[in-house]
């Protein structure tokens, strides 16, 4: 995708994100709330208590097809148990107990954090066009940060995203 179909088609897909937000607030939860024991030793507490989860069984996606972006069309149609957006995340109903994958997606909430809404979505694009979803960076940082959680230990999340977002931007 060039930088000029981007800018033209970033205002459509905010808004699409804006209006799902919207259409799901009132079924939204804290990730505080959810109790997990684990996160709160990877994550500040401002973190869980600002990141909301929504519980669905058909995870909104954008219609990139019909957006003019027919490269996208696989992630569309791929089985994902996640997706987030912003400061909140939707889970499938069949994984909102899975400690590990709540994980997953506050990494992206610190990504959308740092990167911001437009440069988020750039990144992730350009990620998904040139590598496919599970070599895409910010997809690789996400799944590469839950096998250090699924190792055990303890380490600061929101500082390890941090840290591999100045060295992928160079």
């Amino acid at each position: 995708m060039t930088p000029e179909s981007f800018e033209a088609l970033y205002p459509f897909v905010a808004e699409w994100i804006g209006s799902t937000l919207i259409a799901h607030a009132e079924k939204a939860r804290t990730v505080a709330s959810c109790g997990f024991p684990r996160l709160p030793h990877f994550f500040d507490g401002t973190t869980l208590a600002s990141a909301k989860v929504v519980v669905v069984e058909r995870l909104p996606i954008p219609p990139l097809s019909l957006m003019g972006l027919p490269q996208f069309a696989e992630f569309e149609r791929a089985n994902f148990s996640g997706v987030t957006y912003l400061d909140t995340y939707f889970l499938k109903s069949a994984v909102a107990r899975n400690e590990t994958i709540h994980f997953h997606e506050l990494i992206h909430i610190i990504q959308w954090r740092l990167l911001g809404a437009k440069d988020f979505l750039r990144v992730y694009a350009d990620g998904l066009e040139r590598f496919g979803y599970m070599m895409s960076p910010l997809e690789k940082m996400a799944y590469d940060a839950e096998a250090a959680f699924s190792a055990a230990g303890t380490f600061d999340a929101e500082l390890l995203v941090s840290d591999a977002l100045a060295k992928l931007r160079g």
